[in-house]
């Protein structure tokens, strides 16, 4: 399927890159940590002949402009913001990292409906970061490999489980010396600061309960357990809230290994938020 490139000017002055597919109502799509655009392209295409598609590469990746010395989930709120403004778009999917960017542009400008999948929210302290320090000093010594294998291993995100460290540092090198091994090295250098976020806004999570549209958190039954238990939380303090643990998925369902368990679930979304919505 065709896709179209183009970009926005964020309010801070911060070019955003996206990639845009079919024609209709507007979703956006806001990846991870460790992903950019074109990971999303099985996903967008699955729900391009009935909507307009727009995936964002956030800031820190390929041609959009760099995290800048302000960076913060506000910035990213408010890419998300002006994406959405420049391409009429009226619904919002985050996923991962771009779940919680996703839950605080809603917060900032509420789109018609939002769904995220495994949110990287910290709820009275649930998200495992003592990995961090670790992983920014192997980063700033160039030790790529150690770092990756250090963030597979204690992030729990890969399917091996509690594999022997060899193999975390076999999966390490097939990723950074594979297809997306370039990009991949590169955006390895954006996770400190984006893992400093997910850990500066640990809270009660009652921030959320000021998220005024309807609201679908997604999860996957073969996710990290520390990803899952949040969505209840979520669902109890966003008012128009539901939640589904999906049976069988696991953290890389909308990008590589579900994304059309993933397509059914939005566009029944986006049909029933449509039919809702006085708009």
């Amino acid at each position: 399927m065709d896709a179209m490139s183009g970009s926005v000017t964020s309010e801070d002055g911060t070019t955003i890159t996206f990639i845009e597919y079919g024609v209709g109502p507007g979703l956006v799509i806001v990846p991870g940590n460790n992903r950019r655009a074109h990971h999303y392209t099985q996903l967008a295409e699955l729900l391009a002949g009935s909507y307009r598609v727009t995936v964002i590469d956030r800031r820190g990746r390929g041609r959009s402009g760099p995290q800048g010395p302000d960076y913060g989930i506000d910035r990213e709120a408010e890419d998300v913001a002006a994406v959405m403004a420049a391409r009429g778009a009226t619904w919002l999917f985050g996923h991962s990292y771009g779940g919680l960017i996703g839950l605080h542009a809603a917060l900032l400008r509420p789109p018609v409906a939002l769904a995220v999948f495994d949110p990287g929210v910290s709820i009275d302290g649930s998200f495992p970061a003592a990995w961090l320090p670790r992983f920014t000093e192997l980063l700033d010594r160039g030790r790529h490999h150690a770092a990756m294998a250090t963030f597979l291993r204690d992030t729990r995100l890969s399917p091996l489980g509690n594999a022997p460290g060899l193999a975390f540092r076999l999966l390490a090198f097939l990723l950074l010396h594979g297809s997306d091994g370039p990009d991949t090295r590169a955006m390895m250098a954006t996770t400190p600061r984006e893992i400093g976020e997910v850990v500066r806004l640990d809270s009660d999570g009652s921030r959320y309960a000021a998220i005024t549209c309807p609201t679908l958190l997604l999860g996957g039954s073969q996710t990290p357990p520390y990803l899952q238990i949040v969505l209840p939380r979520l669902a109890q303090i966003i008012p128009d809230a539901r939640f589904e643990i999906i049976d069988g998925l696991d953290h890389n369902a909308p990008d590589l290994n579900a994304p059309e368990a993933i397509a059914g679930r939005l566009a029944g979304f986006m049909r029933r938020t449509s039919a809702e919505s006085p708009h």
